[in-house]
C-alpha cells in the first residue's frame, strides 16, 4: 500500500542550503567561534594519545634499565599534570560549545518559525482553502526540528569529523606512512559507502514524510469534525479509515528503516577489514624494529579513536539528508507568492462614510464565471440585504470586498477611492463581519470579544456584549465572562457563538458592518447600535430582512431585482417566487 505515496520532486539542495544559510549568516560571529573551540577540542583529543605512547616508551625502557625509576616517576609526573590540565581544558571546551550551539540553534529555530509563520499566515486566503491546517503545522514544526538538526549535523558531526582527519592523518604520516594511507583508504570506502546508502533512502525517507503530513492533516481535520462524527454515529468507520491511513505510514517507514540493514552490515565489514590491515602491517613493522612499542600504541589508538567521530559523521550525514527532507515542504512555501498583492507604495485605507460601489467588476474561480460586468452602488448609512439561490454570488460578493481575492477586471470602491490602492490589512481593518460559521479562539468570551479592538476599555467590552444580548447569556455561567470557550467555541451553543460573534463585530464599531444570516440573532438594541452604519446582509431567510433599505435580488452572479420588501413582494418576479416558496423559511 506504501508504494501509493510517491514523491515526484526531488529534493532541492541547493536551494535548501542556501535558505538555511540565510538564517545562519546572521550569526557568522558565533559560527565561526564554535568552529575554533571545534578545532581546539579536536587538537586536545589527540594530545592525550601521545601522552600514552610516552608513557608506554618510557615504560618500555624503564623495563629494560635503560632509564631510572626517579626519571621514570618525573616523566610520569610531567604526563600526570598535562593529562589533568589537558581535562579541564576538555571540559571547559565542551561547556562552551553546547552553551554557543543553544544559543544559536534556538535563535535559528525562532528566526525560522517566525518567518514561515509571518509569511503563511500573510499569504492569500485562496492558500489557504487549498492547504490543510494538520499538514501546515506539522511542516512549521519540523522545519524547526530541521534546523536544530542541521546545526547539531555541523557543530557535532562534520567539523569535528574534518578537523580529526587533519590531526590524525598528519599525525600518522609523521610516524608511519603506510597507517596512514590504510586509515584514509577505510575512511574513504566508509563515506563513500555511507553516502551511497542515504542516497538510496533519500525517496523513501520524504515518501515517510508525507505519509505522515497526510496522516498529521487527516487527524486535525477528523478531530475538527468531531461534532459531525458523534452526530452521525460515525466512529467505526472514521477509526477504519484512520487505520488504513496509518497503515500506509507504518509501511512507508517501514521501508525507509529497512535501508538501516545494509547500512549496519556494510560498516561492520568495512571497518574490520581495516583494522585487520592495520593491524597486521604495524605489528610486522614492530616485530622488525623498525617502529617502537609506543608508536604502535598510538597508531592504533588513533586509528580506534576515528571510529568515533566516522559513526558520528555518518549519523550526520543520515540527519543531512533528514533536515533536507524535512526542510523541503517547508522551504517551498516561501516561493509561494500571495495571489493578493499592495500595489507600491500602497496607503492606509480609513473609511469615513460607508459609501460602497461595485463598478463592472468581473470574477471567476477558476473556470467557473461567478461575476460578469457587474455594477451596485450601496449608499452610506443604508440596510442593504442579498438574498438569491446558494453559489449566486452573495458570499462571494463579500469576499471580494474584504480582499480575501482580487477582482479579474472592474473596480471595488469605498469612499469613491478603489481598494487596490490600499493596504489589504488596513482595508479588512475598516471592516467589520459577523460571519456565518463563527469560529473563536479557545479563549475567554471576553478575549475573543476584545479581539476586534484589543485597546478597548472594559466598559466598551461590556456595553458591546449588552448591545448583542450576551450579557444575560454568560451571567449564567460560573465564570461569566471569563468563560473559556474551546477550540472553535465548541462550548458554546450557535446561538450563543453568534452572540459573541456580533458583540465582536460591534466593538470594532466600523462604518461598514457585514452580517452573514445572522439577523435571527439580532433585536432592536442590537439594531440601534447599527444605525448611521453601511450594513450588508447576506441572508437566507427572507423574513428576517423585510426592513432593509435595499434588498437585492442575485441570480447567476447579477442582480435580478433590486428595492424594498413591499415593492418587490408586489412584482412577478424571483423575489415573489422566493418568497412564496419559503413563507418565512429559508432559501434553499
Amino acid at each position: 500500500m506504501a508504494q501509493n505515496i510517491k514523491r515526484k520532486e526531488k529534493i532541492n539542495f541547493r536551494s535548501n542550503l542556501r535558505m538555511y544559510h540565510e538564517f545562519l549568516k546572521k550569526y557568522n560571529p558565533i559560527f565561526f567561534v564554535l568552529l575554533l573551540i571545534i578545532f581546539l577540542g579536536e587538537a586536545s583529543y589527540l594530545v592525550d594519545k601521545f601522552l600514552f605512547k610516552i608513557i608506554v616508551d618510557r615504560g618500555t625502557e624503564f623495563a629494560s634499565n635503560a632509564i631510572a625509576s626517579d626519571e621514570y616517576a618525573r616523566i610520569l609526573s610531567i604526563v600526570a599534570v598535562i593529562f589533568l590540565a589537558l581535562l579541564a581544558f576538555k571540559a571547559l571546551n565542551k561547556w562552551f560549545q553546547l552553551h554557543f550551539v543553544n544559543i544559536l540553534e534556538s535563535r535559528m529555530i525562532l528566526d525560522l518559525k517566525k518567518k514561515f509563520f509571518s509569511h503563511i499566515i500573510g499569504l492569500s486566503y485562496g492558500f489557504h482553502t487549498m492547504h490543510k491546517t494538520g499538514s501546515l503545522i506539522s511542516r512549521l514544526v519540523r522545519g524547526g526540528g530541521a534546523v536544530e538538526r542541521m546545526s547539531d549535523v555541523i557543530f557535532f558531526n562534520f567539523a569535528p569529523m574534518l578537523f580529526q582527519l587533519i590531526f590524525v592523518g598528519a599525525s600518522l604520516l609523521y610516524f608511519d606512512r603506510l597507517s596512514a594511507i590504510i586509515t584514509f583508504i577505510v575512511v574513504l570506502c566508509f563515506l563513500l559507502y555511507n553516502l551511497l546508502i542515504n542516497e538510496l533512502q533519500q525517496e523513501s525517507n520524504a515518501v515517510a514524510n508525507d505519509a505522515e503530513d497526510i496522516e498529521k492533516a487527516n487527524i486535525g481535520d477528523i478531530f475538527t469534525n468531531i461534532e459531525s462524527i458523534k452526530y452521525f454515529g460515525k466512529e467505526a468507520a472514521i477509526k477504519n479509515r484512520y487505520a488504513r491511513l496509518n497503515e500506509l505510514t507504518r509501511e512507508a517507514v517501514l521501508r525507509n528503516w529497512n535501508y538501516f540493514r545494509w547500512l549496519d552490515f556494510g560498516q561492520t565489514f568495512i571497518l574490520g577489514i581495516g583494522t585487520f590491515m592495520l593491524v597486521y602491517f604495524s605489528v610486522l613493522k614492530f616485530m622488525n624494529g623498525i617502529i617502537s612499542l609506543g608508536i604502535l600504541v598510538f597508531i592504533y589508538t588513533t586509528y580506534v579513536s576515528v571510529f568515533g567521530n566516522l559513526f558520528g559523521f555518518v549519523y550526520g550525514i543520515r540527519n543531512f539528508y533528514k533536515a533536507m527532507v524535512d526542510f523541503e515542504p517547508l522551504f517551498q512555501y516561501a516561493k509561494v507568492q500571495n495571489e493578493v498583492k499592495d500595489v507600491a507604495n500602497a496607503k492606509e485605507m480609513n473609511v469615513r462614510n460607508g459609501a460602497i460601489e461595485f463598478r463592472n467588476l468581473s470574477f471567476s474561480y477558476g473556470k467557473r464565471r461567478i461575476f460578469q460586468n457587474f455594477s451596485l452602488k450601496i449608499p452610506k448609512g443604508k440596510k442593504v440585504a442579498f438574498v438569491g439561490h446558494s453559489g449566486c454570488g452573495k458570499s462571494t460578493l463579500v469576499k471580494l470586498l474584504f480582499r480575501l481575492y482580487d477582482v479579474e477586471r472592474g473596480n471595488i470602491l469605498i469612499d469613491y477611492k478603489d481598494i487596490k490602492k490600499y493596504k489589504q490589512e488596513s482595508l479588512r481593518s475598516e471592516l467589520s463581519i459577523v460571519p456565518q460559521e463563527c469560529m473563536l479562539f479557545d479563549d475567554t468570551i471576553y478575549n475573543n470579544i476584545a479581539f476586534s479592538r484589543p485597546d478597548a476599555r472594559k466598559g466598551e467590552v461590556f456595553m458591546a456584549m449588552k448591545f448583542a444580548q450576551l450579557d444575560k447569556i454568560i451571567s449564567k455561567f460560573p465564570n461569566g465572562e471569563k468563560t473559556i470557550v474551546g477550540e472553535r467555541g465548541i462550548k458554546l451553543s450557535g446561538g450563543e457563538k453568534q452572540r459573541v460573534s456580533i458583540a465582536r463585530a460591534l466593538l470594532a464599531d466600523k462604518k461598514i458592518l457585514v452580517l452573514d444570516e445572522a439577523t435571527s440573532s439580532l433585536d432592536s438594541k442590537t439594531e440601534f447600535e447599527m444605525e448611521g452604519k453601511t450594513v450588508i446582509i447576506i441572508a437566507h431567510r427572507i423574513s428576517t430582512i423585510i426592513n432593509s433599505d435595499i434588498i437585492v435580488v442575485m441570480d447567476k452572479g447579477r442582480i435580478a431585482q433590486a428595492g424594498k420588501h413591499e415593492t418587490l413582494v408586489g412584482q412577478d418576479g424571483l423575489y415573489k417566487r422566493l418568497w412564496d416558496l419559503q413563507k418565512g423559511g429559508y432559501i434553499r
